[in-house]
């Protein structure tokens, strides 16, 4: 039986491993980034080698989590990276990365609103309801926040019905993509690592692994629902890896459909052509869905991608309460923020991340600014950024604390986290090189195709998950007096 909530601590025993996965591989929105990122990454990136480049940046994020689940036997706080990385650099740097975290956690789901509130606005206009983006985005965020004060676990039955819709779509038109094609598969094209690499770092290679990191920011979020895991010191390693092998596997073989059926020599033309120029990069799915298995999956898979972004709504909402959760537990914020409801939700969290999300929609909605173009762009953009440097401070973290403890082996506790500190440092460089196409704020309309050129707007964006971590580390200094709860609440 679930244990019941103390009021400082969530409720226990509620999700199992599937119940993470949904959550995580739900944040991870794959019909979304199907639907907008592949075909980017095809056409700005590598061409037919996209589907290499995804399942490179999947086995990279599988060497992350050596170290990241070796820590989750050591450590289960609903705050996650920030014990972690409390554990192995100190509590200062601990609050640092969770302030860096929260903007990452804050700013995806923004970006989701965004994209949310532009479809569903187009989508029912065409059927003849015809409301403003923000409408929409406000009714979704009624729904999340009234679903995340309920509890988790009811969260956690939504996600897994939509995910299990939205993935056996992509299964689907995948599989009957290959089998209508098979003639035409070309593994050289698409995995051979000189086609991945193909142009470079600083030029189509480079831009392809951008889209893929971007494609799997969320799959981190498995440890953040430790404390609520029914046995957390396995439940979140099994749910890291399940996830990170469903998110890779469905985009490589899925991106490889969309090679094999467009023809890996002429990918780039025909996804030129069908998305027109990229303006509209989700007809290049839908195109291939409709010739491979039938206009039904186009009209299933265009309301599939409104619920897979509310399922994202849904994750992240959940993310970022238990981060405020764990900072207020630990004496970072108010002592109101570490207590739950009686359904053991994280209230004041929940609340909090919901007046932050309402602020910024009805600020966009004022200025007259676009929700996919400008809101969703912009600040998932800076998630990407902001998820990437606090993994590279859990996988430093990792080393530390085990050369301070022991307990793990060679390759759990230096090789693989020290390896995948080299490589996502190395994504993160792209990351921020190519801000400027992931967000679209050049600092002129040629500069997209230029590394680092930003417009104002851009750099600020672009830094502010380092500023977060300079004013969090500040604000741990001066809140020595808290260092001792916090202490005794990364440690327990």
């Amino acid at each position: 039986m679930a244990e019941q909530s103390s009021g400082t601590s969530l409720r226990s025993g509620r999700l199992g491993v599937w119940g993470i996965v949904f959550f995580v591989v739900a944040a991870a929105a794959p019909l979304v980034g199907m639907t907008g990122a592949v075909p980017v990454a095809i056409l700005a990136g590598n061409g037919a080698a996209a589907s290499g480049t995804y399942l490179l940046v999947g086995l990279t994020l599988l060497l992350f989590s050596v170290g990241f689940t070796a820590m989750t036997s050591k450590v289960t706080n609903a705050g996650a990276f920030f014990a972690y990385v409390g554990r192995g650099m100190g509590p200062n740097m601990g609050v640092a990365s969770a302030f860096t975290s929260i903007v990452g956690y804050v700013t995806i789901q923004l970006a989701i609103y965004g994209f949310f509130g532009g479809l569903m606005a187009g989508q029912m206009a065409s059927l003849g309801i015809d409301m403003a983006w923000w409408i929409w985005a406000l009714l979704a965020w009624a729904i999340v926040t009234a679903l995340s004060l309920l509890s988790v676990d009811v969260g956690a039955k939504v996600l897994g019905t939509l995910m299990i819709l939205e993935l056996a779509s992509l299964l689907i038109t995948g599989v009957a993509i290959l089998v209508n094609h098979s003639a035409q598969m070309d593994f050289n094209a698409a995995f051979n690592p000189a086609n991945i690499f193909a142009g470079g770092l600083e030029g189509g290679a480079g831009i392809a692994i951008a889209f893929a990191l971007a494609s799997f920011i969320g799959f981190e979020a498995t440890a953040i629902y430790g404390e609520e895991s029914k046995d957390p010191k396995r439940a979140v390693p099994r749910a890291t890896y399940l996830a990170i092998g469903i998110i890779t596997a469905l985009f490589a073989i899925v991106s490889f459909a969309i090679v094999t059926g467009l023809g890996a020599s002429t990918v780039v033309d025909q996804v030129a052509t069908i998305s027109e120029g990229g303006a509209n990069p989700a007809a290049v799915l839908f195109s291939l869905a409709e010739s491979n298995v039938g206009v039904w999956m186009v009209d299933v898979m265009s309301w599939l991608v409104v619920s897979s972004l509310f399922a994202g709504l849904l994750a992240f909402q959940n993310a970022n309460a238990r981060y405020f959760f764990a900072l207020g537990r630990g004496g970072v914020l108010p002592k109101t923020f570490g207590k739950t409801n009686a359904s053991g939700a994280p209230q004041s969290g929940v609340i909090l991340t919901s007046v932050l999300a309402a602020l910024v929609i009805v600020g966009f909605a004022a200025a007259n600014l676009d929700p996919i173009l400008n809101l969703f762009f912009w600040m998932s953009a800076i998630t990407a950024v902001a998820i990437m440097v606090v993994e590279i401070l859990v996988s430093v973290s990792v080393v530390l604390y085990f050369r301070k403890n022991g307990g793990a082996n060679v390759w759990k506790s230096t090789v693989a986290p020290l390896a995948s500190a080299v490589l996502l440092a190395g994504g993160l460089y792209l990351l921020m090189s190519r801000f400027n196409l992931l967000s679209g704020l050049a600092s002129t309309p040629e500069g997209a195709g230029v590394s680092w050129d930003l417009s104002p707007l851009g750099w600020v964006l672009v830094l502010s998950p380092f500023i977060a971590l300079v004013v969090g580390y500040l604000v741990a200094v001066v809140q020595k007096s808290s260092n001792n709860e916090l202490v005794k609440d990364i440690v327990s």
